[in-house]
């Protein structure tokens, strides 16, 4: 009767893995369509933002009505919504800065 019990539980804790296995399989799966479409999302958005930034610059104009260069600036945008357009050197020192701040809060 021990051994009988003792097979029955091996049973029953076999056929609950391969359903959690099941179950897990499933939850990947969906996983994996959701990261797809988050992937999608990403690229569209990324290509929007790329079409909002080129033609940001192709209306910008320097004080002497010059376009300007977008491989010079950058559009660069504060926490307070504040939108700017900066020289890259100057947002790669500030980017710079933000990164030690947000290191120094960790």
């Amino acid at each position: 009767v021990a051994a009988q019990k003792c097979r029955k539980r091996k049973l029953n804790a076999i056929l609950n893995l391969e359903e959690d296995v099941c179950n897990l399989q499933t939850q990947k799966e969906s996983l994996k369509k959701e990261h797809s479409q988050c992937s999608r999302s990403i690229n569209q958005i990324k290509q929007k933002l790329n079409n909002l930034y080129h033609d940001i610059f192709s209306r910008l104009r320097d004080d002497q009505g010059r376009p300007v260069n977008p491989r010079q600036y950058v559009i660069h945008c504060s926490s307070n919504g504040s939108v700017f357009i900066i020289p890259k050197h100057l947002a790669k020192s500030e980017q710079k800065q933000d990164n030690r701040r947000e290191q120094k809060q960790k």
